[in-house]
């Protein structure tokens, strides 16, 4: 072999790596490709997670408000209950003194009808 044998090599392995390069170049743009649209999948999953985080907060601020607006029917009902049994209670008393009173004016005049 002679020096003109390792020119012939050095020629032949240029273009070889050449090819390489232009692969490399190839696959670099592709992994530029699919970063950028990851990060534009990235960008959208992002406000779209912001938008249902408002609707979320803004639900659940109005189930609260209809737990506390329940919560005071029931007390209000309970009140009203209560009071009701009350009233009858009082009514019932007041019916059984007035009976007696009734009976009693009627023993004192003697059954007497005027």
């Amino acid at each position: 072999r002679g020096p003109g044998g390792a020119i012939l090599q050095e020629y032949l392995a240029e273009p070889e790596l050449c090819q390489k390069r232009e692969e490399l170049c190839r696959q670099i743009q592709q992994e530029e490709d699919e970063k950028q649209r990851l990060q534009s999948e990235v960008r959208q999953l992002t406000e779209k997670l912001a938008r249902v985080n408002e609707n979320l907060a803004r639900k659940i601020a109005s189930r609260n408000e209809f737990d506390r607006t329940i919560a005071e029917t029931e007390a209000a009902y309970l009140k009203i209950l209560e009071s009701s049994q009350t009233l009858l209670s009082v009514l019932k008393r007041e019916a059984g003194n007035l009976t007696k009173a009734t009976a009693s004016e009627h023993k004192s005049s003697g059954g007497r009808e005027s």
